[in-house]
């Protein structure tokens, strides 16, 4: 694929006119054209739905804002058909470095296994991001984007939420089945409808300084606490591409943010870290407080909220866009099986149920990590530097030491879509974890082919059959059609099959051996795979009638 040559730190959009005649009605609108608003859009118009986004800027976003993506962020915009150009142009990263003072204390790495298409994470200033992601949305007819439409009035109906939109050219009225907000933790939806998020507001302050310059420095993830050139607070840095660097400064809460933004400022904080003979200019400089936040609910009747408009959590640990990236994966096959007729409304409400608990799991690691780095009493600090003294040799303070916890994906193993487990198996991958990755050979009439397993699971339900080299019971087949559940059959590694089923379903041979090592299987395991591509039921031996009844528990049509 040619990868465009686009500023995307400069790229504006003109505004959207008003639509003639009277109030229009569609089945979804989501307000706010950012990665999470985007992501929801390019999965619903991929598959069909018609959506209208609607945005009140006319450009993308102002500065580096959120660089870190995480692995499986990356799986879910793969989904979508613009993971690769994130990764070509991103900072690909797994390992990271934590100092105290001048000296290294623990060095992790968030990858160790090798076998997967993704790192960790990539860094990538989040306007290219955004731009990739409008790249995708503007090749997709069912998507209707507009730039300079901003919602002033919202009405939310039982039949129907009623929206009015202001313009640069004139006002106009819309109505949806279903609107989602994905306008940020600003939202206007959220304050029309009178409606707030609540929590926890640090008392500290952080400078973040994007700084254009040549460094030596490897592409690694690198925390001080305390370091001789900004005693008594902490500094992380993180390398971007187009070589900028973001530098995140901790402050303290007596900080002016105003004077803390003024490059004489700036400046001597970044020459006391890289020396006052390194040359180097400044991208972008911001302020930030730290706050830990969630709306109590994220659905409220046709009205959903989605990413930093629904939570917000502390920069430290990279859980804010990638979560809100994850609200729009689980949020979007939801709300198509919903208007497609194939769910019960009921359906919602499980993405109240999976993303009010990862905000909450978020909001734990974050505030832990936050009042570890920023310890707010005498001996909250002597705990603090006593662990990282001894995380140098002692194995046990590791464990206690936090410079921010990486984002992971939530393992929804409470949740009531998922079919409890009635045979033995490893722990990974049970009921509610995100199908892990794994390198296959596609198998069709040519021959095979490399690849890996997520690109053929997701946006349907998905049955993954082990076999032992032979053509499995045709009453596999025949069931999983009349369920509609994509068919994935895979065999051991060197078997080279030719697949007489090809055209029914798609054959993957098991390269190395990962696959069925990664889902404990053997022949006959059956995983049924939800559209988000998390595990929802597994069993040992193929059963119809267990696998009906899981698709009806995890569609909510049947209860626990």
């Amino acid at each position: 694929m040619r990868i465009m040559t686009v500023n995307y730190q400069a790229l504006e959009f003109a505004g959207t006119p008003p639509p003639p005649g009277p109030a229009r009605h569609h089945s979804v609108v989501i307000v706010g054209a950012g990665p999470v608003g985007l992501t929801l859009a390019i999965d619903l118009a991929a598959h069909g739905v018609a959506v209208v986004l609607l945005d009140d800027d006319f450009r993308l976003s102002a500065g580096s804002r959120a660089i870190c993506f995480a692995k499986r962020t990356l799986e879910i915009w793969d989904r979508l058909g613009c993971g690769q150009r994130m990764v070509d142009k991103g900072v690909s990263w797994n390992v990271g470095k934590v100092f105290f003072h001048n000296e290294l204390v623990y060095s992790f790495d968030l990858l160790p296994e090798s076998g997967h298409r993704r790192p960790a994470f990539i860094n990538l200033q989040q306007y290219y991001a955004e731009g990739y992601l409008y790249d995708r949305a503007a090749r997709l007819p069912q998507l209707d984007l507009r730039w300079r439409n901003k919602v002033v009035g919202i009405a939310n109906g039982a039949e129907r939420v009623r929206l009015s939109v202001e313009t640069p050219e004139g006002s106009y009225a819309l109505s949806a089945d279903y609107v989602v907000a994905c306008d940020g933790s600003r939202s206007a939806v959220r304050n029309l409808l009178g409606l707030e998020s609540k929590g926890r507001v640090f008392r500290d302050r952080f400078l973040i300084a994007d700084v254009k310059m040549k460094a030596p420095f490897p592409t690694e993830r690198w925390f001080w606490f305390d370091p001789p050139f900004h005693p008594n607070q902490s500094v992380l840095l993180h390398r971007q591409p187009d070589d900028v660097w973001r530098i995140d400064f901790q402050l303290g809460w007596d900080a002016d943010p105003d004077l803390e933004r003024q490059p004489e400022r700036v400046i001597p904080r970044v020459q006391a870290l890289l020396g006052a003979e390194t040359a180097f200019e400044l991208e972008w400089v911001s302020v930030y407080t730290f706050a830990c936040l969630r709306m109590e609910k994220f659905r409220h009747g046709r009205v959903l909220f989605a990413g930093d408009a629904a939570h917000g959590v502390s920069p430290f640990g990279a859980r804010g866009a990638n979560s809100g990236v994850q609200d729009a994966d689980n949020l979007g096959w939801k709300l198509r099986y919903v208007l497609e007729g194939r769910a019960p409304e009921r359906l919602l409400d499980t993405y109240c149920e999976e993303r009010e608990y990862a905000a909450d799991e978020n909001i734990r690691h974050s505030t832990r990590a936050t009042d570890f780095i920023t310890p707010k009493s005498a001996v909250s600090r002597t705990f603090r530097d006593a662990v990282l003294k001894l995380a140098q040799d002692a194995p046990f303070a590791r464990a206690l030491m936090n410079s921010g916890r990486l984002s992971t994906a939530t393992q929804l193993s409470a949740s009531s879509l998922n079919t409890a487990e009635c045979d033995y198996f490893a722990p990974a991958l049970a009921p509610g974890a995100p199908l892990a990755d794994a390198p296959v050979r596609l198998i069709d009439s040519d021959g095979t082919h490399a690849s890996w397993l997520l690109s053929h699971v997701g946006g349907e339900f998905t049955g993954l059959y082990f076999c032992d080299g032979t053509a499995p019971p045709e009453a596999v087949i025949q069931t999983l059609a009349a369920l509609r559940i994509q068919p994935v059959l895979a065999v051991p590694d060197g078997l080279r099959l030719r697949a007489e089923a090809a055209s029914t379903a798609t054959w993957l041979e098991d390269a190395h051996g990962l696959l069925a090592q990664r889902c404990d299987a053997r022949a006959g395991t059956f995983y049924l795979i939800r559209p988000d591509q998390h595990v929802c039921a597994r069993w040992r031996v193929f059963d119809a009638s267990a696998i009906e009844a899981a698709l009806a528990r995890a569609t909510a049509k049947a209860g626990p």
